[in-house]
């Protein structure tokens, strides 16, 4: 599928308003073409949590800013952010097969307290992130706002999929804050 429709399709389970779209443009780019520190903090197959706790070397902590049920499909869009600061680091949206998870699994990802990727590693889920392909963002008054930003500056996501126990559990859209 394209990258770009794909990016729409998962924006489209959380529309921002007309006046306050999320981003203003968005660009397919290869992988070794992102560049740095984005190439490190994107072009990987391990989770989010995991890569931006490393980065900014502090716990990260999930808000949910909104979350609902599409069929089968448990969708939510959040923010990580720095458990110490509560800067913002990372924006994204979820939309997850429950169908591939135990109950427990699911409770604790319903109950909307930790991050997802610290949910399945602490479960031991067996899972591999297949990274779908890493997306420049102009950002719109969305994205400013949460990353606190200038409208219209750039800045740098990834698109996903996460397997568990084989099967394609989860397609994601993760957004990085501006980097230094």
């Amino acid at each position: 599928m394209n990258p770009i429709v794909e990016l729409e399709q998962l924006t489209e389970l959380f529309p921002e308003t007309e006046h306050r779209p999320l981003y203003r443009q968005a660009r397919h780019i290869a992988r070794e073409a992102t560049p740095e520190p984005y190439h490190r903090m994107l072009v990987h197959e391990h989770h989010m949590t995991v890569t931006m706790e490393s980065y900014h070397d502090c716990r990260v902590e999930v808000e949910v800013l909104e979350s609902r049920f599409e069929n089968d499909l448990y969708c939510r869009k959040i923010l990580l952010k720095n458990s110490s600061t509560k800067d913002v680091v990372q924006f994204g949206i979820v939309r997850f097969n429950f169908d591939f998870v135990s109950p427990a699994v699911r409770r604790e990802i319903e109950s909307q307290k930790i991050p997802l990727g610290r949910v399945l590693i602490q479960h031991n889920v067996l899972r591999h992130i297949d990274l779908g392909a890493i997306i420049e963002l102009t950002a719109g008054p969305g994205l400013a706002h949460y990353f606190r930003m200038p409208d219209g500056d750039i800045t740098y996501g990834r698109m996903a999929t996460i397997f568990c126990d084989g099967r394609p559990a989860v397609d994601l859209l993760e957004v990085s804050a501006p980097l230094k």
